[in-house]
């Protein structure tokens, strides 16, 4: 998913992992540009799920 899909998704994918891991909190799940690998990291410490694995579920949202 390139960049802008991210920012042009987020609200809807945002509420769908929240729905899906509810201990994820607001800041848990705050986009900034440029810094979706920092975003991913946080996901990867609260759902224990590698990289790959986030990737490729978000995308499937």
């Amino acid at each position: 998913m390139n960049n802008l899909e991210w920012q042009g998704r987020w609200n809807e994918i945002k509420g769908k992992v929240k729905q899906a891991y509810g201990d994820l909190t607001d800041d848990d799940l705050a986009y900034e540009n440029g810094k979706d690998d920092e975003l991913l990291g946080k996901l990867q410490q609260k759902t224990g799920k590698t990289k790959d694995e986030l990737v490729d579920w978000i995308k499937s949202l």
